[in-house]
């Protein structure tokens, strides 16, 4: 399939998607927390891109994975603009003209060819540099604002990228395109990701709304967590439990979003 026809594929698929995405806010950055929380998903993209990608080439969850891959790329360009437009300081234009350089980059490589090994290979390295800049730019972002909300929100916000580089990793190794180094990571972010669970979990500023979805966000951890852990004797259960890596990752990943979006809102 050549790269026009693997975009209209891609693309096609991307109306159909009900999920996720749908509860982004359309239309311009009004208030830090909003570019906090934009820019933090930033990072979030990068890896759910690799992920998808990485699914898609194995043919798993397969019409699921083409959706999230194409909702993810339109959501990351739009977001790019609206971040470059609101950017608050020279620094963080600087980093934001930087990411914008290495999102050419990798978009090129997403879509340019039918997902395959060779190319997966480079994807998984490229993408680590698109969310260095992205994490950058988000850093730069609460760094100006200062308060502890604006520190919620990245932290929750980095938990939506943590569950995607996790399953991201464990694709990648059960199509043998990872690093040597993939496990190690993996490991590294889902301890991350549990000493981030307990700052939220603890923080005062948590109404019982938001620690509502915090206790759903550990139920879902229970179920993702055994999925990762998962190791397949065959070729059936090796698909299976990559589904099952695949649907648990999505859904843990939008109970962080929504709890983002309810720390974005705190003053």
């Amino acid at each position: 399939m050549n790269r026009r026809h693997f975009l209209q594929a891609s693309l096609a698929t991307s109306a159909s998607l009900l999920v996720f995405p749908t509860a982004y806010a359309d239309g311009p950055i009004t208030h830090i927390n909003d570019a906090i929380n934009k820019s933090g998903r930033q990072r979030m993209l990068s890896q759910r891109l690799a992920k998808s990608y990485l699914q898609i080439g194995q043919s798993i969850d397969l019409m699921r994975s083409k959706k999230v891959f194409s909702a993810s790329v339109a959501l990351f360009e739009r977001q790019l603009v609206e971040l470059e437009v609101y950017a608050p300081t020279s620094e963080n234009k600087v980093t934001l003209a930087d990411l914008r350089k290495a999102w050419a980059t990798y978009k090129t490589m997403l879509v340019s060819n039918t997902p395959n090994r060779q190319d997966a290979k480079a994807i998984m390295v490229v993408n680590e540099q698109v969310l260095a800049l992205a994490h950058a730019s988000t850093v730069q972002l609460e760094k100006s604002s200062g308060s502890v909300a604006a520190r919620l929100v990245n932290i929750s916000g980095r938990q939506r990228m943590l569950s995607q580089r996790m399953a991201k990793f464990y694709q990648a190794i059960n199509w043998g395109v990872a690093s040597s180094d993939a496990l190690i990571n993996l490991a590294k972010a889902r301890d991350e990701f549990l000493l981030a669970m307990t700052e939220l979990y603890s923080s005062p500023k948590n109404t019982p709304a938001i620690n509502a979805e915090i206790m759903l966000a550990q139920q879902q951890w229970f179920f993702f967590d055994q999925a990762l852990k998962s190791s397949a004797d065959s070729v059936e259960t090796k698909v299976r439990f990559a589904t099952n890596v695949a649907t648990t990752s999505e859904r843990i990943l939008e109970t962080m979003d929504r709890i983002t979006g309810m720390y974005e809102q705190l003053a």
